[in-house]
């Protein structure tokens, strides 16, 4: 567990996230606009969980409640060298600009950092000014835009 602080006495920590955490990360997938049921994201996160080039780590308090979470992954492709990707960064709505989020990716940061990748990127669409932003304020350095094409695969629903 790593600890953190938020505003004055508030504490909670971050851990790796347990399949049980299912239910809570699917309510703040939903909050983000991702909606998905409890048995959809305990299956995303069983197999998430079961790479080891994949890590998600939630923030929770000592209530204990979950108050948000980032998956961070490694990537390797042929024409760049390999990096670290968070595939995904939420927290609670009435837990924003508190310095939760600041404290997830400093823990992907160094997830990223203790598997050999010295790069770390996020995708963000372009309507999310805000998280703009906040990366901004993180050193995150806006490094190009572009489009997402995908096709359905027969057999796959």
């Amino acid at each position: 567990m790593m600890p953190g602080t938020i505003m004055g006495d508030t504490n909670f920590a971050i851990r790796a996230a347990i399949p049980g955490d299912a239910p809570a990360l699917g309510l703040l997938a939903t909050e983000l606009g991702y909606p998905a049921d409890a048995a959809q994201t305990g299956d995303r996160l069983g197999k998430v969980l079961d790479s080891d080039c994949h890590a998600v780590l939630v923030a929770e308090t000592e209530s204990p409640a979950i108050i948000g979470w980032v998956h961070v992954f490694g990537t390797v492709r042929v024409e760049s060298d390999p990096f670290a990707e968070l595939g995904g960064l939420v927290v609670a709505e009435n837990w924003r600009a508190r310095g939760v989020g600041a404290q997830l990716v400093a823990s992907a940061e160094r997830w990223a950092l203790d598997n050999g990748y010295h790069k770390l990127r996020i995708r963000s669409r372009e309507e999310r000014s805000e998280a703009h932003g906040f990366f901004r304020r993180l050193g995150f350095v806006g490094r190009k835009t572009q489009l997402v094409f995908e096709r359905q695969l027969a057999g796959n629903s």
